[in-house]
Order: C-alpha cells, then sequence, then structure tokens
C-alpha cells in the first residue's frame, strides 16, 4: 500500500515521504496511530495544504521531547526479580515494568516509547533505548538482580553470577578431602569393641 508519512519513522522515511508499505503494517499501525495517510490524489492535495501546520506540530512535539529527554537520559533503574542459580529469570522483565520503574525515577515516559530489541530473561544491566520522539531518542540503564545489595554490585561493574559461582567451586574445594579413598566414610570405633572381636 502506497502512503504518506505524516511524522519521521525510522527505516520508513521523513515526514511528506510517499512510501510504500505491507497492507497490514499500514491498516493496523499507521493508519490507526494518524502516522500517515492513504497515498491518493486526495490525501496529497490535503497533506500538502496542511504541510507547514504539520511539521510545525511536530517541530513542536520534538523540542517538548528533547526538553523531557535531561529528565530520562543516562536514568539507571533497579528492578528485582527471582531468578534461578543460572541466572535465569522466572519469567521475563516487561516493558510495563520498564515504564512504572523509569516514571517512579521521575522520567514521564509512556509504553510506546520503550524499545525493547528482545524481552530481558537474565540477570544484569541492559541498554534500553527510549524513542521519546521520532527523532529524539536517549538510552537508559535497567539493572536486573536478585536483590539490591547485588544490584549495588552489578552497577560497580561486578559479575555476580561469575562470582557467586568462584564462591561455589571454593566452598566445595575447602570441604574436599584429597587423602580420602573413594567411597570410604571415617567411622570412630568405640574403644574395647575391636579388641573383644579379636579375642573371640
Amino acid at each position: 500500500m502506497q502512503i504518506i508519512l505524516l511524522e519521521r519513522i525510522e527505516k520508513l522515511g521523513a515526514i511528506g515521504d510517499v512510501v510504500s508499505v505491507k497492507d497490514g503494517y499500514a491498516r493496523n499501525f499507521l493508519l490507526p496511530n494518524k502516522k500517515a495517510l492513504r497515498a491518493n490524489e486526495a490525501n496529497k492535495k490535503v497533506f500538502e495544504a496542511n504541510r507547514a501546520k504539520i511539521e510545525a506540530e511536530n517541530a513542536e512535539r520534538r523540542t517538548a521531547a528533547q526538553a523531557n529527554s535531561s529528565n530520562v537520559e543516562g536514568k539507571q533503574v533497579v528492578l528485582i526479580r527471582a531468578s534461578s542459580n543460572s541466572g535465569q529469570l522466572y519469567g521475563s522483565v516487561s516493558v510495563r515494568d520498564i515504564v512504572d520503574a523509569l516514571n517512579a525515577e521521575g522520567a514521564n515516559v509512556a509504553k510506546h516509547m520503550i524499545v525493547l530489541e528482545r524481552p530481558i530473561k537474565t540477570l544484569g544491566i541492559f541498554d534500553v533505548k527510549v524513542s521519546l520522539h521520532p527523532e529524539v531518542s536517549v538510552n537508559v540503564k535497567v539493572n536486573v538482580a536478585r536483590s539490591p545489595d547485588e544490584a549495588e554490585l552489578q552497577s560497580q561493574g561486578v559479575d555476580v553470577m561469575a562470582a557467586m559461582f568462584e564462591q561455589d567451586v571454593a566452598g566445595f574445594t575447602e570441604a574436599y578431602d584429597p587423602n580420602a579413598e573413594p567411597g570410604e566414610i571415617a567411622v570412630d570405633e568405640p574403644e574395647g569393641e575391636g579388641e573383644a572381636q579379636a579375642q573371640a
């Protein structure tokens, strides 16, 4: 389907560009969200007549987004989640979790602004892109940990999972007796019992 873009869309084009997209993408996303018009003669005339107004409104929204970007850029939010010993989360971190955490920190963002390449399913620190406007995007850090202490260690650059495995290995080697025979259990025999058996 041929459409006229009403705002800049990444990997597609800028305001006023006439581009070809899949029908479903146009019908289900671009047209209902007023990001584009069908590219027919009537709409082309309407767009040209309103082009200055559309571009002015876009510039206004871009300026507001740039002003808001200082509240969001570089923020780090901590999300406490339960995970397995290998660091896999029970479930995943959703866009809503990130939005709620950012807004609690004083950012003013909505779900559609969060660009999550893939779901977060492990512990660690992740860079997440926040698109405040088609032409204004910033990065935030999402610190996913099992406790506030672990989150603090991760923010200092400590790999919590690697550190935990080192502790486990250290704990195992301390308890290991290299002189013990395989399968042998040391049992202290009460005195005299061995002698009685020998006399019998």
